[in-house]
C-alpha cells in the first residue's frame, strides 16, 4: 500500500440548517470539517487507506477541531503546521433545494495560505506515493510555492501527482488570472479530475469534445470528468470509458467530488495500480466504486462526517 498525501486547505464549513434560503437569510448553521484536500485525505483514510494531510492551521479552537477530526478518522496529522499569524479559514455555505451550494469565504489571509516551501520535507515521500492538490491554495501566497516544492519532491521520488482544480470563483478577484494559474499547474498532473461544469472555464472552449482533446494533449495519464448523478467519463491509454452514477436522495453535495477522487486514489494505493498500464476491468471497478462513495456522501450534510465506511459502500453496491 502506498501513501496518499494531500496538500492545501482544511477549513470549517458552516452548513445552513435550512435549504433553499439565501445566505443572508440563513438563521442557523451546523459546523463541519471541510476543505477539499482534507476531505480527500479523510475519504482515503475512512475507506482503509493510509493518508496524510499537509497544511497549516491557526492556533485557535477551529484549528484544534480540524486536527481532532482528521486524527479521529485516521488521517496522519504529522505534517500539519500551526500558526498564530492568521486564523483557520471559514466557509459559510447556502444550500439550494437540490443540494447545490453557494459559498462565502473568510480567508484574507487564513492560516492555510501561510504554509511555506521550507516546511516541505523531501524525505516524506517515496516511490509510488500519491500527492493530491486543488486550486484554492494556488493563490499568490506562500502556500503556492509550498505546492511547487511538494510536487517537485514527489516527482523526484517517483510518485504520482493528482490535481482537482475544484474551482471556487469567489476566492479570486481576477478570474483570468485564476484560469492561467490552473493551466500552469495542469502540466504537473498525472491524474486530472474535473467536473463537467468546469471544463469551459479551464479550457476556454465551449465544445466539450474539443476541450477534452486539448486537455489530453497535455499528456495527462488519466483524465476523469465527473458528471454528478450521470456518473463519470474517463480517458486513459487512448481509451474512453463512461460509467453511470447512482441515483440517491441528495441532502448536500458538499465534498462529493472530493469523495470521488479520494476513493479513486484509495483504490490505486491499496492495489498498487500502475496508472500507465491499467486494465479496462480495473478502471471500471475503480470508477464504479468511486461513484458509489460520492453518491453516498451526498445523502448527508457536510463533507468528512458524510463519508461512508467501506462496509456501507459494499452494502450499497450490492443492492
Amino acid at each position: 500500500m502506498s501513501n496518499i498525501f494531500t496538500i492545501g486547505e482544511a477549513l470549517i464549513d458552516f452548513i445552513p440548517e435550512q435549504k433553499g434560503t439565501p445566505l443572508k437569510d440563513v438563521v442557523s448553521f451546523q459546523k463541519a470539517a471541510g476543505g477539499a484536500p482534507a476531505n480527500v485525505a479523510a475519504t482515503a483514510a475512512i475507506l482503509g487507506g493510509q493518508s496524510y494531510f499537509i497544511g497549516k492551521l491557526g492556533q485557535d479552537a477551529f484549528g484544534d477541531f480540524l486536527v481532532e477530526v482528521l486524527k479521529n478518522v485516521g488521517v496522519g496529522i504529522n505534517y500539519i503546521q500551526r500558526t498564530d499569524k492568521a486564523n483557520t479559514a471559514l466557509a459559510f455555505v447556502s444550500l439550494r433545494e437540490d443540494g447545490e451550494r453557494d459559498f462565502s469565504f473568510y480567508r484574507s489571509p487564513s492560516a492555510d495560505m501561510l504554509l511555506e516551501e521550507e516546511e516541505i520535507n523531501n524525505k516524506w515521500f517515496h516511490t509510488g506515493d500519491i500527492l493530491h492538490f486543488c486550486s484554492v491554495s494556488l493563490v499568490d501566497a506562500p502556500v503556492r510555492k509550498a505546492h511547487l516544492a511538494a510536487i517537485k519532491a514527489v516527482k523526484e521520488a517517483g510518485g504520482i501527482i493528482s490535481f482537482d482544480p475544484n474551482i471556487r470563483l469567489p476566492l479570486w478577484k481576477d478570474h483570468n488570472e485564476y484560469k492561467n494559474v490552473i493551466c500552469d499547474f495542469l502540466k504537473f498532473g498525472d491524474i486530472l479530475k474535473i467536473s463537467e461544469d468546469e471544463i469551459e472555464f479551464i479550457t476556454g472552449v465551449n465544445d466539450e469534445k474539443i476541450a477534452i482533446q486539448w486537455l489530453l494533449s497535455l499528456e495527462i495519464k488519466m483524465l476523469l470528468i465527473t458528471r454528478g448523478k450521470n456518473g463519470v467519463s474517463a480517458y486513459y491509454k487512448n481509451h474512453e470509458m463512461k460509467v453511470p452514477g447512482y441515483s440517491v436522495i441528495v441532502a448536500d453535495t458538499t465534498g462529493a467530488g472530493d469523495a470521488f477522487i479520494g476513493s479513486f486514489l484509495y483504490k490505486i494505493s491499496i492495489n498498487n495500480i500502475d496508472i500507465n498500464n491499467i486494465s479496462n476491468e480495473a478502471m471500471k471497478e475503480m470508477l464504479t466504486f468511486s461513484n458509489a462513495v460520492a453518491a453516498l456522501t451526498t445523502t448527508k450534510k457536510g463533507a468528512i462526517n458524510a463519508i461512508p465506511s467501506i462496509e456501507v459502500v459494499k452494502k450499497f453496491m450490492s443492492k
